[in-house]
């Protein structure tokens, strides 16, 4: 068994940590970025079981993990996934839409998990909620994947969180549609004030390595899977995406 998983600001990254090291302490964990594919791509080949996860993005999968799957269609196979979105409200059908390419591909959807997690959006208001209510939302998270773990391990049983037909209409219909434009590929929103400083964190961790110091400052390309990794770790709050300014760092440590 192998995970790998797209996570920003470590939301993603805490709940497939949790799971396999109920399911399978040695399981190795690789984060999903355009420096190790290859290396993503080999362990996939070398494993029959992998867990995928990554952040649920207008009931969608972020494009980042969408263009992975598509481009690499051979390694699938005969492979058994088990998908894992997490979600600051609503999900719908985001493992759904996971699964069905990867079913395209020739992978045996062995279930799907959908949990619900703080919200990663810091550039907005939407969904805040006080650190308490955060701490709730993550001790309820633990608890069903403790839950979800113990029925794997005892009865064999992988629950089917949003991969059914209705779970696809509902995904659909309730923000997919709407939202589209947002999710269809790439984006070249990120904004970069002039609060920069030039640090180069953002550039060191985007996964896409979309982000680069030019001149003092940091530079966008048109790349960025919206992943709010470079926005939650700015220490001048200069990085935006889908508001004007920073709300608050969403950070997941910052809840625990």
């Amino acid at each position: 068994m192998i995970g790998i998983y797209m996570s920003g600001t470590g939301n993603t990254r805490h709940c497939i940590t949790k799971l396999l090291g109920l399911l399978d302490p040695k399981a190795e964990l690789i984060p999903l970025s355009s420096v190790n594919e290859r290396r993503i791509v080999e362990k996939i080949q070398q494993n029959d079981v992998i867990v995928l996860a990554y952040p649920t993005q207008f009931s969608n999968v972020p494009f980042m993990v969408r263009d992975f799957i598509h481009r690499n269609p051979d390694i699938w196979s005969g492979k058994k996934v088990f998908c894992m979105t997490t979600m600051g409200a609503f999900s719908g059908d985001g493992t759904g839409c996971s699964a069905r390419p990867l079913r395209k591909h020739g992978a045996e959807i062995i279930g799907g998990m959908q949990i619900r997690m703080p919200d990663a959006v810091c550039d907005s208001k939407l969904l805040k909620k006080s650190l308490e209510e955060n701490r709730r939302i993550i001790r309820e998270a633990d608890q069903k994947i403790e839950g979800i773990a113990k029925d794997i391990l005892e009865n064999g049983k992988y629950p089917k969180e949003g991969i059914s037909f209705p779970a696809h209409v509902i995904g659909l219909l309730g923000q997919r549609l709407w939202f589209h434009g947002k999710t269809n590929g790439y984006s070249r929103k990120l904004k970069i004030s002039d609060a920069c400083v030039g640090c180069g964190l953002c550039s060191k961790n985007c996964p896409m390595k979309n982000l680069m110091i030019q001149d003092g400052k940091a530079v966008s390309r048109d790349r960025c899977t919206m992943c709010y990794q470079c926005i939650s770790t700015c220490p001048k709050h200069a990085i935006t995406l889908l508001g004007k300014e920073v709300q608050e760092q969403c950070r997941f440590e910052k809840y625990v």
